[in-house]
């Protein structure tokens, strides 16, 4: 037996239930992780809530969360490549990123592929807070828009977890970062995590903000928000740049005519999926070799800008969901 949050229906955060269940032994190729920090997603939300990207209706009861950091207890059939006792940390399963999920809870069994060591010097709480959020920072970097120096690059919610990894991770590679925030509190933290001008969003309309800071347009936006600022962005962008959508945090984008990108410059649009990165075993531990080293450097810092129990994840939704949350959230069983 083990404990977890899980779901039975989709709602609020007071469908989040704490309850005992049943953990059976590590089938082959699979090794029981004790998890020691679990890292919390907005994704994680939209599942409580029956989010729009679903491929298929949940199976309830179902267990929360897509990451956690953890200690190797127990090793199945056929698992060799780690031991009890080896310190490892997780993001996502062997399906589509929003299925099989199942980190809300004190243990769960894992397939040896989608683990990922942990080196000296990376805490379990830095892991289980990076992972999801540095990997999707690296797909967007590595695969999709990397910065020049010199280049203006806008980024929403850029006090969020993985805001703040592409704000650093972008001035680390010598762009101009100009990012929304929805308060002075947090203007303060993007700032110093390499925001140049931070734009409150509640007090301006951004795009004028930005065309008044860069007249010829950004580079690019790397959009985690979706349907509240992705059209307007459209109008922060210089000729030939790039919009990255990698988050729906407001809801969905609405449907878009390419046409509309000719008029607007000759626009490009991307929209990552994380599985992308992660469904292959070495090239998603290369990544994440990657972000430790970035981390070990003090290029990237992780900001863990709240923690809760495990058994208080409905906390951790609640103020996830009012935007009082900086950086990323952690859960500790």
């Amino acid at each position: 037996m083990t404990r977890a949050i899980r779901i039975h229906q989709n709602g609020g955060p007071e469908v989040l239930r704490w309850e005992e269940i049943e953990l059976p032994a590590p089938a082959p190729g699979e090794l029981r992780i004790r998890h020691t920090a679990i890292g919390v997603n907005f994704s994680d939300v939209n599942v409580r809530r029956g989010g729009f990207y679903l491929a298929r209706p949940l199976k309830f009861p179902v267990v929360l969360g897509n990451e956690a950091a953890g200690v190797v207890e127990r090793v199945g059939p056929g698992a060799t490549e780690f031991k009890p006792g080896d310190r490892v940390v997780y993001a996502g399963m062997e399906g589509g990123f929003y299925e099989d999920t199942g980190a809300y809870a004190e243990a769960r069994n894992v397939p040896g592929a989608r683990l990922i060591r942990l080196p000296e010097g990376i805490s379990d709480r830095q892991a289980a807070a990076l992972m999801v959020k540095g990997l999707t920072a690296s797909l967007i970097v590595n695969r999709l828009f990397r910065p020049k120096v010199g280049d203006p690059i806008l980024i929403h919610a850029a006090a969020s977890g993985v805001g703040l990894i592409l704000c650093q991770w972008c001035k680390h590679l010598g762009a101009t970062v100009l990012g929304t925030v929805g308060s002075r509190e947090k203007a303060k933290i993007a700032g110093a995590h390499g925001c140049d001008h931070a734009i409150l969003y509640c007090e301006t309309d951004f795009v004028p903000a930005v065309r008044r800071l860069v007249p010829p347009g950004v580079a690019a936006v790397f959009d985690g928000v979706g349907k509240d600022t992705f059209m307007a962005s459209l109008d922060c962008v210089r000729p030939f740049g790039m919009l990255v959508n990698y988050g729906n945090a407001s809801g969905p984008v609405p449907p878009l005519d390419l046409l509309l990108l000719a008029k607007k410059g000759s626009l490009s649009v991307a929209r990552p999926a994380l599985s992308s990165l992660t469904g292959d075993t070495a090239t998603m531990r290369a990544a994440a070799a990657e972000l430790f080293e970035l981390v070990k450097r003090g290029i990237l810092k992780v900001e863990i800008g709240a923690t809760y129990a495990l058994r208080d994840a409905a906390s951790a939704h609640r103020d996830l969901e009012a935007r009082k949350s900086t950086g990323s959230m952690v859960l500790v069983p």
